[in-house]
């Protein structure tokens, strides 16, 4: 039987609160098998989270002041280090059997990669992967620190038992003074969104 897909949306969730939903969810889908996905899409107030890699040096600042800021850092159970999300960023959490689907998980990261590409394909920017980074890359002459490519998705996946939980988070009008308070993905690397890339086509 072919697996089906229940798409959501949780709006703008405290990301704490939608990592809970998401747990519920994978755990019932690891012990059902059925053939019921989820694909959820929200946004966060501001957040960062340090996956299972994370090294805490990546963060720049001190947790104190960004909780004064009204940010929060949470430890989290996907691949890669650390990452932002807040408002005006597309988070999308595809809760799936790869099983039933027949794709491993480097596969798997592939369609994610470029189910994105496609999309900012459809708006006029040419999303690119990166040999050995994950997520998706933009190049173009607005780039600091003598970077050559600017990350515009983030992506990291827990895997468990052929299935899988988080997902990515694509910049679409975020305010990227945020991630100037990391290293993110744990790399010094340039950041945009697609609201910025518009601004130079």
């Amino acid at each position: 039987m072919p697996m089906r897909f229940e798409v959501v949306d949780w709006g703008l969730i405290d990301y704490e609160e939608a990592l809970a939903k998401q747990r519920t969810l994978f755990e019932k889908l690891i012990i059902e098998r059925d053939s019921v996905g989820w694909l959820i899409f929200c946004q966060h107030p501001h957040v960062y989270t340090v996956g299972k890699s994370g090294r805490m040096e990546n963060l720049l600042v001190n947790e104190g002041w960004l909780r004064r800021q009204g940010a929060k850092v949470c430890r989290v159970d996907r691949g890669g280090d650390i990452t932002y999300h807040g408002p005006g960023q597309l988070v999308v959490y595809p809760i799936l059997d790869l099983d039933k689907l027949g794709l491993g998980l480097r596969e798997y990261i592939e369609v994610l990669e470029q189910c994105v590409i496609d999309l900012l394909a459809d708006r006029g920017i040419r999303g690119e992967r990166v040999p050995k980074k994950t997520g998706v890359w933009v190049k173009g002459a607005k780039v600091g620190a003598n970077e050559e490519y600017k990350k515009i998705c983030a992506i990291g996946v827990r895997a468990s038992r052929g299935c899988v939980m988080h997902g990515l988070a694509l910049n679409v009008t975020t305010d990227l003074r945020w991630f100037s308070y990391i290293n993110p993905c744990g790399m010094t690397a340039g950041v945009t969104s697609i609201e910025n890339e518009n601004k130079n086509i």
